[in-house]
């Protein structure tokens, strides 16, 4: 078992920036492929999937965005300690949702049903 617990989320102006946490304990963090995904209301009205927004595999080596990401959000992640960040710079209102963490054993991917361990998600709103 995985627990995961993000922090960092909360209301900002446009062009800001916030830095989401996620603490992971359990089963050895190094091993797992840690993902952020997002999910307004209107997607969970519509049944809709989360959101991928970024992964990052154990070595720290391969990252992947989705496009509307690119250049301004960053994830990293600090084996040491057993954390994965998300760094958000120049945000945009469309960029307001509840980001969630996820984990899985092995390479990193896309799809929200390959992740077997999730946070409970922190909001993050962007106003104009």
């Amino acid at each position: 078992q995985v627990q995961l617990v993000e922090s960092g989320g909360g209301l900002v102006q446009a062009g800001g920036s916030l830095r989401l946490s996620c603490a992971a304990s359990g089963r050895t963090f190094n091993a797992y492929a840690m993902a952020w995904f997002r999910q307004d209301p209107e997607q969970e009205r519509e049944g809709k999937e989360r959101e991928f927004v970024a992964a990052i595999n154990w070595n720290r080596i391969y990252t992947y965005y989705r496009n509307a990401v690119k250049g301004r959000f960053t994830i990293s992640r600090d084996n040491a300690n057993n954390t994965v960040y998300l760094q958000m710079n120049s945000l945009k209102p469309e960029d307001t949702a509840v980001y969630y963490c996820a984990a899985r054993p092995g390479d990193w991917n896309t799809s929200p049903r390959q992740y077997e361990y999730w946070g409970q998600g922190t909001q993050v709103t962007v106003s104009e």
